[in-house]
């Protein structure tokens, strides 16, 4: 898989999951601060993964910032984003088989280097429960419906 991967601040978390991601096979699409070796607007970083996922340049995304909370917004306003805050690998796995999550969000702040490895551990190994697909639907009928306005 193709898998963007971007933060507003460098940090070594962050390098951690880029080489992480790496060592699993995937191929890696590096944007914000891991790029440009410099802290840029978390905004700009959740916007350009999530369109980059939406495209189909990247299969999947992972986004991070201080709380991870400031990604995950951005990045849900992008049609086609389901983006999920893990703070553990159970919210990871929960993400996944359920809600079809498509961009990983996770805490700079909060995420150690073992807990990074669970997350994306639950992450690539958890498939989507196809029992869930009605409810993906009607999380496409709210963002169809809001996207019309």
């Amino acid at each position: 898989m193709r898998i963007a991967i971007g933060s507003d601040m460098p940090a070594h978390v962050v390098d951690l999951v880029i080489e992480e991601v790496r060592r699993r096979g995937h191929e890696v699409v590096v944007v914000g601060a891991p790029k440009e070796g410099r802290e840029v607007p978390w905004p700009r970083v959740a916007l350009e993964v999530a369109e980059m996922v939406r495209s189909g340049e990247c299969d999947e995304g992972i986004v991070m910032c201080w709380t991870g909370t400031g990604v995950t917004i951005v990045a849900n306003k992008v049609p086609g984003i389901r983006a999920a805050l893990c703070v553990d690998a159970e919210t990871a796995k929960g993400a996944r088989k359920w809600n079809h999550a498509n961009v990983l969000a996770m805490s700079i702040r909060l995420t150690s280097e073992y807990v990074a490895k669970e997350i994306l551990e639950a992450w690539f190994t958890t498939p989507f429960d196809e029992k869930e697909k009605p409810m993906i639907n009607m999380v496409e009928e709210v963002e169809n419906k809001y996207m019309k306005q």
